[in-house]
């Protein structure tokens, strides 16, 4: 065992290349834009994120909770749960109950998941190989009502639908291709049970004696304030991530460079440029732009639903676009930043790189499904 370093040189191997990485970014960007005006559009696309897009999806947040919760309250969910039951072997290759986990997942966000997997009785029902693939499986529909109802505001309404099928098709791919993985890797999961199987109580149902107007009451408000708490969660993604990304895909101002919001150096569009006929032929992007939406969305998909506004004002988004995006933003849902942490609280973290490249693929499905779909819609 090699003895540990001391003083100053232990942090030498990773802070040195930090350092140069962070200063070399802001020494190109202040070569491009001048220093003081790089500093300014930094701060004032910060604001004006945080005041127009992660309030906006805030009041999202907290209507689609208050939604989320009156569905629970009132057996709705169940309802999804039951009549969702049906598919979830020949489609998913998982237990009938797996399907509460989509609805859980599209109502809230990717952890959802988790919560129902730690449930013994829940996982009681699952091989292994098909409950690790839950990961997979919930992380595509996490934060699907929000990405939809976000859409719709920006004036889309069969697009957005269009999308969702997409990212149904790519979680399908994801979830089978890796159970495939996990298969290959471990054969001996395809015929362990994750935890026994407890003999089924009958169970009688408490009578809710608070009358409907309390019920609904409570709902909303229990509802509103998770969704709050989702809205501060993703302050940190749309702020720092979406100013990182538009400051690389935006260019200067019709004056040049004067430190306004939403200026920078187009990066990322002159990347995309040069193979921007792969995009356009399986996407269908009409502007190389838009491919800051899904690299945003690698992370988080809240940041990436930041970027949709501008976007739609300088005219780089259409119909298709918006289908394709609402998919690959429904499907990998900063599925990079949750993936890990999933698989560590199930007990495999071992098999994080086989999860990602699963659902890299399954998103590019997704978003390959949409953009088709959608140019047979347009030639209806």
């Amino acid at each position: 065992m090699k003895p540990k370093k001391k003083g100053i040189g232990r942090y030498i191997p990773a802070g040195i290349p930090c350092l140069l990485i962070v200063g070399g970014l802001f020494v190109w960007l202040g070569s491009v834009m001048g220093t003081s005006n790089m500093l300014n559009t930094i701060m004032k696309t910060a604001h004006d994120l945080l005041l127009n897009t992660v309030f906006y999806l805030m009041a999202i947040c907290v209507i689609t909770g208050a939604l989320s919760k009156i569905f629970v309250e009132f057996g709705v969910v169940t309802l999804f749960e039951k009549l969702l039951r049906p598919l979830m072997k020949p489609l998913f290759n998982l237990p009938g109950v797996a399907s509460l986990g989509a609805v859980m997942t599209f109502l809230s966000d990717n952890p959802a998941i988790i919560s129902l997997a730690q449930d013994k009785k829940f996982s009681s029902y699952f091989k292994k190989y098909q409950f690790i693939s839950l990961t997979n499986f919930g992380t595509a529909f996490g934060m699907g009502l929000l990405v939809i109802v976000f859409m719709i505001g920006q004036g889309f309404y069969i697009e957005p639908f269009i999308g969702f099928f997409g990212a149904f098709i790519g979680c399908i791919v994801s979830t089978r291709l890796m159970q495939r993985f996990i298969l290959k890797a471990c054969p001996s999961y395809l015929t362990e049970d994750v935890c026994e199987r407890t003999a089924e109580k009958e169970t009688v149902e408490k009578v809710d004696e608070r009358s409907m107007f309390v019920r609904i009451l409570d709902s909303l408000l229990d509802g509103g304030r998770t969704g709050v708490d989702v809205g501060l969660a993703i302050i940190p993604g749309v702020v720092i991530i979406s100013t990182l990304v538009m400051i690389l895909t935006f260019g200067a101002g019709p004056d040049g460079y004067t430190g306004a919001a939403y200026q920078g150096v187009e990066a990322l569009p002159w990347l995309a440029g040069k193979i921007n006929f792969v995009f356009e032929f399986l996407f269908g992007f009409s502007d190389p732009h838009v491919v800051a939406f899904p690299i945003t969305a690698l992370g988080a998909v809240g940041a990436a639903l930041g970027l949709v506004p501008e976007f739609l004002t300088n005219g780089w988004m259409d119909g298709n676009a918006i289908a394709v995006c609402t998919a690959i933003g429904m499907c990998w849902s900063g599925y990079l930043s949750t993936h890990t942490a999933m698989l560590d609280s199930l007990g495999y973290r071992n098999l994080t790189s086989k999860a990602i490249l699963a659902h890299t693929i399954g998103g590019l499905v997704a978003a390959i499904t949409s953009h088709w779909v959608y140019m047979l819609y347009a030639l209806i």
